[in-house]
């Protein structure tokens, strides 16, 4: 009688640890990444404060074009997309130095990132102002909620520098990106 039990509850902790061990395969996501400003690579639609030290007309506020490039005073278009905001500042620092001004001082930062994309099953889908911090959740939020048939338990995210979107396991504390296109699928009964 003894041994009976001690097989049934073994047989019943091997079937639900298979189980917990399948869905833990099934459920998994790519690790979430975090968005940290210096590593941001520059795109269409950034919008970039510009100031050279001692020369105001030099600099302002410029949005990087469709083109990947912004169009400066002085020096004329410098390619921005594709490149972290220090690595523009040295490509304008140096462009400037190339018979323009002498040991030229560049500053130049971020004011508006490009905006991100969410659609799919939610009320409002479109295109919204990316904000720092933003997560997913937040994201749903400012675009109207779920709909009825919006599977709550994953999300896609293609980031934008990425040429296909992933897969992941919807939390609270999952971060996007400026020019992310979130996608939230059908959920199946």
């Amino acid at each position: 009688m003894d041994r009976r039990i001690f097989l049934s509850t073994l047989g019943a902790l091997t079937v639900s640890s298979v189980a917990a061990t399948a869905s833990a395969q099934t459920t998994a996501a790519p690790p979430a990444t975090t968005f940290e400003p210096s590593d941001y690579v520059l795109g269409s639609g950034d919008k970039l404060r510009l100031i050279v030290f001692g020369e105001d007309s030099l600099g302002g506020e410029f949005v990087v074009a469709g083109t990947g490039k912004v169009s400066l005073p002085l020096i004329g278009d410098v390619q921005a997309a594709g490149k972290t905001v220090r690595d523009f500042q040295d490509t304008v620092r140096a462009a400037l130095a190339n018979g323009y001004l002498r040991d030229p001082r560049v500053s130049a930062e971020v004011t508006n990132y490009r905006p991100f994309y969410i659609l799919g099953e939610v009320n409002k889908p479109g295109d919204y102002p990316y904000l720092n911090g933003l997560t997913v959740v937040n994201a749903i939020a400012t675009a109207g909620g779920f709909t009825y048939r919006a599977n709550t338990k994953k999300v896609f995210i293609r980031h934008g520098t990425d040429a296909k979107e992933a897969e992941y396991v919807l939390d609270s504390g999952l971060m996007i990106q400026p020019g992310d296109t979130v996608r939230i699928v059908e959920r199946f009964f």
